[in-house]
């Protein structure tokens, strides 16, 4: 195990390398109403409905987690607002923020069903959610998801910013199908006050492709949106691992999340907890701790904490992503729907 100095709030979480764990992403559901290229397979084979964390068990999961620190949590897929039932787990986790027991409850969704859910979010105490679009072709966007339906995110845009949320949109830069948008993407959302995040596609789960053809390194991006834009490497952070600039052409803000080209490791704060309980202490490493067993072996928490602090000493300094030629197995077995977005 790792020391703690006395300084530190006890119970909290530092791991090995001494960063302080602050950030839960929560996998609420490994389902998804999208196929996306990227993230999975046409034909999924989902995870049984007895082996998933009852909506009760997460929110006991997700307070033992605060208790011991965690100050943002955010819940994610799959998609998350497919779930039933799901926002009395957001009014739960809610509730931790009036009473000053977490800073900041997120959501990423893929925004098919926010007009249904916006308003309903916003007075559970939500106030950013993460939209994943990687086109706004409507045919390109049906290809990319399989099954989504551009319009409805367009209407569940709105609906979130109706509602008083602040969006951000993340796109998957991929090669040869949106490279050539990400100019007039970004535009389009600063123009609505939203933030844009471009990410690289990882080596995460067998998709029925070959990532290669898929992987747009962000440095060839952001090389060619300095043709137009005036970027500018400015301080802002949110909690997660993107990195921001500011665009002197639009006012907005763009984020970069570069896990194969330039790793965030050093300054990761997160943990990972799937549907199933599993916790993950980092997205691109198979070592995970098991929190179903010891939550239900007991109705305290004491046996929970031990397990969260165990697996907290044996989270790895950094991933080892790779995609190439030679590299063309998933780094990673499990889809990004299982471990959560």
């Amino acid at each position: 195990m790792f020391e703690t100095d006395a300084s530190q709030k006890p119970g909290s979480m530092i791991d090995p390398f001494g960063r302080h764990v602050t950030y839960l992403r929560v996998s609420v559901t490994d389902r998804c109403d999208f196929r996306c290229v990227y993230c999975m397979s046409e034909n999924m084979t989902f995870l049984p409905k007895k082996e998933i964390l009852t909506l009760e068990e997460l929110e006991r999961v997700c307070s033992a987690f605060i208790a011991k620190g965690v100050r943002r949590l955010r819940l994610t897929g799959g998609e998350p607002l497919v779930r039933r039932n799901i926002m009395s787990l957001v009014h739960s986790l809610g509730q931790k923020i009036e009473t000053g027991d977490l800073d900041e409850l997120t959501v990423t969704t893929n925004g098919s069903q926010l007009a249904r859910f916006a308003d309903e979010l916003y007075d559970a105490g939500v106030r950013r959610i993460n939209v994943s679009m990687d086109t706004m072709d409507a045919d390109k966007f049906k290809a990319i998801t399989r099954w989504g339906d551009l319009g409805k995110v367009m209407a569940g845009i709105d609906a979130a910013q109706a509602a008083g949320l602040q969006v951000k949109i993340n796109a998957v830069a991929l090669k040869g199908v949106n490279e050539d948008e990400l100019e007039e993407m970004i535009r389009w959302a600063h123009g609505r006050g939203m933030d844009f995040t471009i990410i690289e596609t990882m080596p995460l789960g067998d998709i029925d492709g070959d990532r290669t053809d898929q992987y747009l390194p962000l440095s060839v991006v952001r090389a060619r949106l300095m043709d137009s834009f005036s970027l500018e490497d400015i301080p802002y952070k949110t909690g997660g691992p993107a990195r921001y600039v500011g665009i002197k052409e639009t006012g907005g803000r763009l984020g970069f999340i570069t896990p194969m080209t330039h790793n965030f490791c050093e300054s990761c704060n997160r943990v990972r907890l799937t549907c199933t309980g599993t916790l993950y202490m980092c997205l691109g490493q198979e070592d995970a701790a098991d929190l179903k067993a010891p939550l239900r072996r007991s109705e305290g928490n004491d046996l929970l904490y031990a397990a969260i602090d165990e697996a907290i000493s044996r989270k790895p300094k950094g991933h080892d992503f790779v995609i190439d030629r030679r590299s063309n197995r998933p780094a990673v077995g499990r889809h990004m729907s299982v471990t959560g977005g």
